[in-house]
């Protein structure tokens, strides 16, 4: 691991960004060039004090998912990206995997959709991105450890609905990524503890059927304001084989004027 390359490298990425490029206001009172550390550290989900030191060159040795985070969070190049991972004494992403960071131009989208709950799903429906009222609606992904953070293992494993179409979906999702995906040891690893833990999914994988995200009502039972039922639409990132779902509701009905209090800064 290269540190003192490395801090120059982030510092000099920060530098390059306008707080506009990320979604953020300019401010009146700005007194740095591009974002600031805390911006930084907002964005990727990592401490102020953890940028700090990587900046500095006396940080630790990122891990795969936080090196992912900052470059998303820097709005990184491929090309950046994977000088970040080898700096940081990681592998970069390679083809034949899942890939797992998001462009910056659909960090952008997600910064736009801030008044509808928005996230990004990769192909093994690991939850990469989403915004403010995203958290607000299904609880912050922020607090679940970065190798938890997947909607099936969270379905099949952490007490989800584990039966009815949108399970099979869920179950065909992960068969067709394996098939564009077969040498992904991440991928491989989730299949077996799914299979391994969870005959429901077990089940459903040894049907054979494929399937993927795609839109649909879903009922989400929020700890305040009770049953929504809204549309979860999914748009699909071709170059990424990424996916983000939105949700949203049908304007005057009640389930969209609770949308419209999640997406109100407190």
């Amino acid at each position: 691991m290269d540190r003192s390359e490395l801090g120059t490298v982030l510092r000099e990425a920060r530098a390059r960004l306008r707080p506009t490029d990320v979604g953020l206001p300019e401010g009146p009172r700005r007194q740095v060039t591009g974002l600031r550390r805390e911006e930084v550290a907002r964005l990727a989900r990592v401490s102020v004090e953890y940028v700090v030191r990587l900046e500095q060159g006396r940080g630790p040795r990122p891990s795969p998912q936080v090196l992912g985070a900052l470059s998303r969070a820097l709005r990184l190049t491929p090309a950046d990206r994977d000088l970040v991972y080898r700096l940081a004494g990681a592998e970069p992403p390679r083809d034949g995997r899942v890939p797992m960071t998001v462009l910056p131009g659909t960090t952008r989208v997600l910064d736009r959709l801030g008044h509808l709950p928005a996230l990004v799903l990769s192909a093994k429906s690991d939850v990469l991105a989403w915004n403010p009222t995203a958290a607000a609606l299904l609880g912050d992904p922020a607090t679940w450890p970065p190798d938890r953070r997947n909607l099936v293992r969270a379905r099949f494993l952490n007490g989800g609905t584990t039966t009815g179409e949108d399970a099979a979906h869920c179950a065909g999702a992960l068969r067709a990524a394996h098939s564009r995906y077969p040498g992904d040891p991440d991928l491989t690893a989730l299949i077996t503890d799914l299979r391994t833990g969870s005959p429901a999914f077990a089940h459903l994988w040894t049907s054979g059927r494929s399937g993927g995200h795609h839109s649909a009502t879903a009922v989400i039972d929020h700890p305040r304001l009770g049953p929504l039922t809204l549309d979860c639409d999914v748009l699909h990132v071709a170059e990424t084989d990424q996916s983000v779902l939105v949700y949203s509701a049908r304007p005057g009905s009640a389930a969209a004027k609770a949308l419209a209090e999640l997406g109100t800064p407190s």
